[in-house]
Order: C-alpha cells, then structure tokens, then sequence
C-alpha cells in the first residue's frame, strides 16, 4: 500500500486492463557452418582473437558478403598441406535465403584450425611484421582466420598546409593537438606534399604544456624550430584492398594513442570503427620509446609491399564442430562456438547448417543433422531444416530419414541445381551449373510465408526462386513413398514452376505431424512465454489469475481473428483456464501459478478431393 503520512491530494497511476502479448519473430533463421571470414572464436599462444566474435546478424546478402566473405570457394587443408578446393555452401544458402524472401538472417561460423603433428594450432591468421628503427615492431593482423585476410594494405600520409604561426615563446603550430607528428621544413626548401616520403629527421612530436605551449619533440626533448620555418600537420590515410569489389579506406588518422582518432584505436582488435574492419594494427606505442609516433608514421609510409601473408581456410569442420562447444564460465574471451553460439540468441526460430549434407560420408552427414535436430528440441522455440546427403537416391533418402523422428525438424529432397554465379559462361557452351544443399531456399520460403499470410499456413506449394531445376526428378508415384514417411519433396510442375510439396516434420506422432502445427505451437508457446514474465513473483491469488487468464485469451482472439486457430467461434477455437480447478493448494504453498490453455490449430489441406458423380432430377443424395 503506498503510505500516506500527511493531509494532501494523492494521484495514482492504475491499470484497468489487462497485459497484452506481443507476437515473437518466427522468421528469424540462424545459419552455422564454413565461411570465408567473419567472426569466430579464435585462439593461440599469443592471441585469442576479437572480443566480439558472437554471431552476426545480416539483413541482405550484401551485408553477408562484407561481413562473412562471398561466394568464392573455400580451400580447405587435409592436414599434410594439400588443398581441396570446396564450394562456399554457407554462402550460396544465405543468397538463397534473401532471394526467396528472408529477411532476418545470423551466422554462426565454424573454423577448424590446421593440426600438424608436433606442432601447435595454426588459425592461419594472416599478417604483416614491420621492423622499427630503434628496435620493436609493428604488424597488420587480419582479425579473422582465413585465407581472406590475406588482404593489401597500403598507408599514405596526408599533409595540412603550413600551420606554423609566430607565439610568444616561438613558432607554434595553428590547431595541432597533444601527441600530433608535424613535419618541420627550413623556409627556402620546397615543402613535401601529397604522399611524398617523409623525411624522418624532419618529423617531430607535439608536447602542450599546461599553459598551452607546444614544444616540437625530438628524442623526449624539445628542439628549438627556426622562427621562418614550415611546419605541417601528418594524419594517415590507410587503404585495404580486400578484392577487385571492395576497397575500405580509413582517413583522418593520428598516429599517437593520445589523439581521438588514434589509428591504433580507429583499427584495433576487439572493438575498431568500423566492426566490418578486416585487418588491425598491432602497435605497442609505449615499448617504441620516444618518438614512437614519428616511428610508425616513418614505417608505415614506407612499406610498399603491404601484402599480408599466412592466412589460410584450416581443415574441413568436423561434425562436432557444428554442434560447437559451450561458453567457458571462467574464461570471457572463449564464447560458446557451433551451434552453441546461437543458443544465446531469443529471436532465432529456424535453424539450419548448410554443410551438414556435404559430407562425403553419410553417416557423417546424419550425425551433423542429429546435432542440429537436438539444438531445435533443446531449445524447444526453434525448427531445423534438413538436408540429405547430396546425390541421394530413394532408398539414401529414405534410410537417411528413417534415423531421425523429431516434430521439431522437416527434411527436404532433393537438392537443387542453379547456374553457377561465379562463372562466365564460354561462347558456344552451356553456363557451368552447381547443386545446392536445398535448406537456404527452404528457409527463405519459410520466412516469406510467415511474413505474407502467417506462420501457421503450411510452407508448401511455394515457388522456389532461383534455379535451374531439381537435382532429381520426383513424380507423384515416388511421392507417393516419400510424402508419407515424413520426406518433403521439391517438385516440378508444367506451367506452375519449382515447388515446395510437402510440410511435414520427421515426427512419427501424427499430433505434431505438420510443420505449421508445430511452428503454431512455438510461437504461441514462445510469445506467451516472453509476454508473462511480468507475473513472476506477483501475489498468487484470483486478481492474478483473473488477468493472466484474459491476458491470453485477449491474444488467442486475435490469433483466431487472423486465421491461426479453427472454428466459428472463439468458444471452438480455445480456451483459457486459470483458477482453483487448475491449481491444488499444494500448488499454491509452493509458489505455483497453473494454466491451462486449450487451441484447435488448423491443419493444411493436403488431401483436396472431389467426389464427382451422375445426377438426374429424380435422384436423391445419401
């Protein structure tokens, strides 16, 4: 009760209504596999990568590309140094996703480090180590593993004007700040300009005073400067050429830590500028001693090969590496990996791992759906999609199928063959053409749905955008085997285009059969979930009851308003019950709230039949 302790007007804020709940996303799709850069955890002797390495959410699959690679190939390492080239599949999937209508994408990237025996894990990092005059070094550091690092980096020096002003105690330079390098020229010489070299005897470092006087520094000691003298401001200007498509230029740089835009700080490891940033520059200013601003100025100009070296894309994942492992409790810089580092992200409502199906081996390919079939039942909020080996026959599929029964994963069949968009066709010859694991298109069509008519409407006799054709052919006759053992195939058909003709899930219990029954249950279970948080802890008694119980029956109306639940009326459709007949004073004394909630999904239509027959005047229906 609030106190009222003095003779006064009291105005409270009441509520007469009860809480609503607001739908959860349920196009979101998290993806987890091979790709060409991005984040992932890391780890060697001397460094364990960003802090931020957690999985990146895109919204476009250009922002895939700036943030995970293309869809160049991926040179994968057996381990004795031979190289197999192999297809981006993570990649193609997120195109696919985008081309097919998703929106809301995160990728969870998976990187095996190469293993020689009797030598530590190379990450295969790339890099570039610079020596500097008066000893110590600097490097350039891709800050991701992959062969992708192995990017160009070019420094230029960009100079002001001449800033040199007469002051009461000597020259002084017009806006230099604590820490800037300035480049003093004896009047009568021409000054540099552009990115010509610079000279580093001509280089001094810029000391403040607490009256505001600058001293022009040279070995920790100011030098006197002629009164006639020309003295211009360095900033840096670095520019990393990534491929013949992208080109990231970083400008206004200072090369001393105690300036805003401090190069180090602009480009550092854990948290740069620009969080895309593929390269960082490794630079302890402290250990260069003095002038170590001139220094790295003077060395990072004059480096003209900036080619950084010793990236490479590791070896082919392992299936345990797409399950991942968790998050070290005791160690912050080792987040959860795999599959794992999804769990830690509420919106994701779809899962799938590209790779899965690529193994050479199918038991390798089942275990890789088993992991991602035991993440969606783990969580219980989320759906995985599934793919079968590639090149699989009816009886591959079929005995792929039969190792899995779960309501919380669909399988789809078969792949599916696109234009190689890599490639540049030959005169004359056919355009190149790849098979893609069908899981990116599928999830993309997932998300459309849900987006244009609603999750509980079956994702199926959906066009599937992009491609050539079906890696196989399935008629209605193979259907007939595949559609009732829980297989959903991707079919042809004259004059309706490529489509999505099945909806179920890989369950054997017939109440959790289709997959938008399921995905209805999630999302209803999963908004109810985050929306009555509110109660925890709220006094247990009738007023309680009484509001949660129309809280949700307030939700069910509109979701059977929408067309999610079946029914003439809201009576048919569910029901709520939150009272004294769904909780024990057991229940009660030991701080339980119960219930009890009722709803008729619909079911899709995948049987239409029409029963046609003769009719006369005279005839009479039975």
């Amino acid at each position: 009760m609030p106190e009222y302790l003095s003779p006064g007007v009291y105005v409270e804020e009441v509520s007469f209504r009860s809480s609503s709940i607001q739908g959860v996303p349920t196009s979101t799709t998290g993806f987890v596999g091979m790709t060409r850069t991005g984040p992932v955890r890391w780890s060697n002797l001397t460094s364990h990568g960003p802090a931020t390495n957690e999985p990146r959410l895109v919204t476009s699959f250009t922002e895939f590309e700036r943030v995970y690679g293309g869809l160049e190939s991926i040179w994968v390492n057996d381990g004795s140094g031979s190289l197999t080239e192999r297809r981006s599949f993570v990649a193609h999937a997120a195109r696919a996703f985008f081309m097919n209508g998703g929106q809301r994408l995160y990728v969870s990237r998976v990187f095996e480090a190469l293993q020689v025996e009797g030598e530590d894990e190379d990450w295969g990092v790339a890099s570039r180590t610079l020596a500097v005059p008066g000893g110590g070094t600097v490097s350039w550091r891709a800050r991701w593993p992959g062969a992708f690092g192995n990017v160009f980096v070019s420094t230029s020096v960009v100079r002001t004007r001449n800033v040199a002003y007469a002051g009461a105690t000597g020259p002084q330079a017009q806006s230099a700040k604590q820490g800037a390098v300035v480049e003093v020229i004896p009047n009568g010489t021409t000054p540099p300009k552009d990115n010509d070299a610079v000279n580093p005897a001509q280089l001094y470092v810029v000391s403040i005073d607490a009256n505001g006087v600058q001293s022009f520094m040279r070995g920790g000691t100011p030098q006197p400067i002629a009164a006639d003298a020309v003295i211009q401001i360095i900033q840096l200007q670095v520019m990393v050429v990534v491929d013949d498509d992208r080109t990231d230029v970083y400008t206004q740089l200072a090369p001393s830590s105690a300036q805003t835009r401090n190069i180090g700080k602009i480009l550092q490891q854990d948290h740069p500028e620009d969080e895309d940033a593929v390269v960082w520059l490794d630079w302890d200013e402290d250990a260069a001693g003095p002038d170590a601003p001139a220094k790295l100025v003077a060395v990072l100009q004059g480096d003209q090969n900036g080619r950084l070296a010793g990236g490479h894309d590791g070896m082919m994942i392992a299936t345990s590496s797409i399950d991942g492992l968790d998050a070290d409790l005791d160690d912050i810089t080792k987040p959860a990996t795999g599959l794992y580092a999804l769990d830690e992200i509420d919106d994701i409502a779809i899962i799938a791992a590209p790779d899965a199906g690529t193994y050479d081996d199918t038991t390798e390919c089942a275990v890789a759906a088993g992991y991602l079939i035991s993440h969606a039942e783990n969580q219980r909020y989320r759906i995985a999609v599934i793919d079968g080996p590639q090149g699989s026959s009816m009886n591959d599929i079929r005995a792929f199928r039969g190792q899995f029964d779960s309501k919380y994963a669909a399988l789809y069949h078969p792949w599916i063959e696109i234009l190689d968009p890599l490639a540049r066709p030959t005169q004359g010859a056919p355009p190149p053409r790849i098979v893609l694991p069908p899981s990116g298109f599928v999830t993309g069509i997932y998300a459309r749905s849900d987006i244009n008519r609603g999750v509980w409407k079956a994702p199926a006799n959906e066009v599937v955008q992009g491609l050539t054709k079906f890696e196989a052919n399935i008629n209605k006759g193979r259907q007939d085997v595949l559609n009732p053992e829980g297989i959903n195939a991707l079919r042809f058909f004259e004059g309706r285009g490529n489509r999505v003709w099945g909806a179920r899930t890989m369950s054997s219990d017939p109440e959790w059969q289709y997959v938008n029954v399921r995905r209805l249950f999630i999302y209803l279970e999963h908004s109810i979930d985050k929306s009555t948080q509110w109660a925890v802890f709220e006094p247990n008694n009738e007023r309680l009851w009484t509001n949660i119980q129309h809280t949700v029956e307030d939700f069910l109306l509109v979701q059977w308003r929408a067309g999610a639940l079946v029914g003439t009326k809201p009576e048919e459709a569910y029901f709520v019950r939150c009272d004294r007949t769904t909780m024990t004073q057991n229940d009660l004394d030991n701080g339980r709230l119960i219930c009890l909630i009722g709803v008729a999904p619909v079911y899709p239509a995948e049987f239409v039949i029409f029963r046609i027959g003769q009719w006369t005047a005279d005839a009479s229906l039975t």
